[in-house]
């Protein structure tokens, strides 16, 4: 286990605006850029019919939610199978997979009218390799089909991490990682730890970053699936949040 350091960006402009630089200086593919912006689109209008999102301007999607979705792609392989719990307007999924088209996602929400528009964003920007799958995750991890089969698990602005970790583990394999994207999770983390040693999970690294322009410190809290996660999780019944592991 680590915990590195706030890392300093060195520079970010809007993608309308010119050179994009990322965390860790991770290139995306050409034409990445134009699908993003295709993103925004897509979402600033369906953020009309459902609400997917608080942040509608453009400067701020770019930085609060796309550098900050690809500020962990280090942590997934190459040719990754990839979980998404409580996908939402589908961060940090769909830009990653918009940057990293070799990773392969199922995104599962509980909520019907948000699966309708990751399907059309995935559709509208001809994105293969994203299932959508309309279910809560404590169903998607006692579901054979999908318990243990991922190389990774990955989730956003979901739950405390206590929670969120009984959510992700049990669709991880052994070996896999569970990557949370959280703000200042010090807290959190130790909170967790009783409920990462049960899962069998240990936590691989707590990464701390900045956003661009002052924008907020972020944390990548990683874990590393060390044995199999007993049968009895997850729990359900809402036990996960009622009574956190």
């Amino acid at each position: 286990m680590y915990f590195a350091t706030h890392l300093y960006v060195r520079s970010y402009q809007l993608c309308s605006g010119g050179k994009v630089t990322y965390k860790d200086g991770f290139v995306p593919p050409e034409g990445s850029d134009m699908l993003l912006k295709q993103f925004f689109g897509l979402i600033s209008d369906y953020n009309n019919k459902i609400n997917l999102t608080a942040i509608t301007g453009e400067r701020q999607f770019f930085i609060k939610h796309v550098w900050d979705s690809l500020a962990g792609q280090k942590y997934f392989p190459a040719g990754a199978s990839v979980a998404e719990v409580g996908s939402g307007g589908g961060f940090p999924s769909l830009p990653l997979k918009i940057c990293r088209p070799d990773l392969f996602f199922t995104l599962f929400e509980s909520v019907g009218k948000k699966c309708a528009f990751l399907k059309l964003a995935a559709d509208s920007l001809a994105i293969d390799g994203v299932e959508v799958v309309n279910c809560r995750a404590e169903d998607a991890g006692k579901n054979g089909k999908f318990r243990e089969k991922y190389d990774v698990c990955c989730a956003r602005a979901v739950a405390r991490l206590n929670t969120l970790l009984e959510y992700c583990a049990p669709l991880v394999k052994v070996g896999g990682r569970v990557v949370a994207y959280k703000g200042d999770a010090a807290e959190e983390i130790e909170e967790a730890a009783n409920a990462a040693k049960l899962l069998g999970l240990e936590l691989e690294c707590a990464e701390h970053y900045d956003l661009p322009e002052g924008e907020g410190a972020r944390t990548l809290a990683v874990y590393r699936k060390i044995k199999p996660t007993p049968p009895k999780f997850p729990r359900g019944q809402g036990k996960e949040r009622k009574d956190p592991l």
